[in-house]
């Protein structure tokens, strides 16, 4: 698919930071200023859902979500992760992992809804700092699955 934005390999720097790369899957960390430590775990060829995957395809791709998920949870002690794979607007596989916050501007709506609040600018500072360990224990993490 031609205009598949998920398609593309590079990242442009306003839309996150690669993570880490393997031969089926890639981790982005998205660059979301009111949601630090968004990541997506996306499948490097187009497909739009799960079903059109092995069973071993989906494993894969699963485990790294769980990988990801867990990394989330220890580094960023969310109130709750949200996992997601919508693909309305972008049929192609990706799962959104997402660490909330009670005081969130979005909680507790989906970060696609309308904002309900404006995070403290502390809390954000905390929780950016807290983002920007997340690259190398994830990559540690998923290094220890292979």
């Amino acid at each position: 698919m031609t205009n598949c934005t998920l398609c593309k390999d590079e990242l442009k720097p306003d839309e996150g930071e690669l993570i880490w790369r393997g031969d089926d899957c890639r981790v982005i960390m998205v660059n979301d200023p009111d949601l630090p430590g968004f990541c997506r775990v996306i499948w490097n060829r187009h497909v739009p859902e799960m079903s059109d995957l092995t069973y071993g395809e989906r494993e894969h791709i699963m485990s790294l979500v769980f990988a990801v998920e867990e990394v989330i949870r220890e580094v960023m002690e969310p109130d709750k992760v949200n996992l997601a794979a919508l693909g309305n607007m972008v049929p192609h596989i990706h799962w959104h992992v997402i660490p909330r916050y009670q005081d969130d501007d979005y909680f507790p709506g989906s970060p696609w809804s309308a904002k309900v609040r404006e995070s403290s600018k502390s809390a954000l500072e905390s929780r950016r700092a807290l983002a920007k360990k997340l690259p190398a224990i994830i990559r540690d993490a998923i290094s220890q699955m292979y």
